[in-house]
């Protein structure tokens, strides 16, 4: 098969408006809003339009090797429009034998301290997401959570698409049970969040296990009703994970939406959480309070 034929493009509209109360004087904001290039994605274009424009921006990479961009605003404004207008190629993601995915306890071992042996550079790169992070806390309630899961000598695929499968059905998706600080803990007792929710949960029960798997931020392709007009404006942000396999490397699960994502997921970022890889924040000075308006327009090209 072509796979060069399987490809989808897609032109990505990510509009963000802030509208102020009180003027604006001075404001630094940090964006992740360019797509990240791996090897199942590419950037054919991109493009972010500021008003006001900023005093300076600089365009770099952080430490989890996404694009940023960092702006400053030195002069007096009431509001902020940011828009990232993208145009990205999505390849299918291969297929994968869980069989040949090692035992999971074999992986966690791998990570174990062991003298005169060092890690290569892979498994060294991956052990920086099997730790706590401010919105990913390490806990047993986690790791009993997603234990029956895990058999004795299950292999780590076979293990973490059972543990996706397992969150999809048990958890409601409901967009007014949790906001950003919600405690893990109180959205595993109360089984309901948002893709935000659903990802740190899996992350959580992963890293409680001993594993190493992270945050990733991106789009995800919406279908209209059937017999009406995709709209413009309708579509959202989305989140996932990926896990580290030593033999297929790095593997993505969808919790929200039981899938193993494709040629329908757009990645932006990837970090140990959602604050790694925040679309937009930033610090302002006066403003008192605002109103934001967020618009994502995924639209896939012929």
């Amino acid at each position: 098969m072509d796979s060069s034929a399987a490809r989808v493009s897609y032109s990505v509209t990510h509009a963000t408006v802030y509208a102020y109360d009180e003027t604006v004087t001075r404001s630094q904001q940090l964006l992740h809003l360019a797509p990240r290039a791996h090897p199942r994605q590419r950037c054919l274009d991109h493009a972010i339009e500021i008003d006001p424009l900023p005093a300076r921006r600089l365009d770099r990479i952080d430490s989890f090797g996404n694009p940023v961009s960092v702006l400053e605003f030195d002069r007096a404004h009431r509001a902020l429009a940011i828009t990232s207008k993208m145009h990205v190629e999505v390849a299918p993601m291969p297929v994968l034998d869980p069989a040949a995915s090692p035992a999971w306890h074999d992986v966690v071992d791998g990570f174990g301290y062991r003298a005169a042996h060092a890690l290569d550079a892979a498994t060294l790169e991956a052990s920086r997401y099997r730790f706590e992070s401010p919105f990913v806390r390490i806990k047993t309630a986690f790791a009993d959570y997603a234990r029956d899961c895990f058999g004795q000598g299950r292999s780590l695929l076979d293990a973490a698409q059972a543990l996706m499968e397992k969150i999809h059905r048990e958890f409601t998706f409901d967009a007014d049970a949790t906001h950003i600080a919600t405690p893990l803990l109180d959205v595993l007792a109360n089984k309901r969040g948002v893709c935000q929710d659903y990802a740190h949960l899996m992350l959580a029960c992963l890293r409680s296990l001993g594993l190493p798997a992270r945050y990733v931020s991106g789009y995800l392709l919406t279908r209209p009703p059937q017999g009406r007009p995709r709209l413009v404006g309708a579509d959202a942000s989305h989140a996932w994970v990926s896990l580290h396999d030593p033999v297929h490397g790095w593997v993505d699960f969808d919790p929200t939406n039981k899938v193993r994502p494709g040629t329908e997921h757009i990645t932006i970022a990837w970090g140990r959480d959602f604050g790694d890889v925040s679309p937009q924040r930033g610090v302002i000075l006066g403003s008192g309070a605002h109103e934001l308006e967020v618009k994502v327009t995924v639209v896939p090209l012929a």
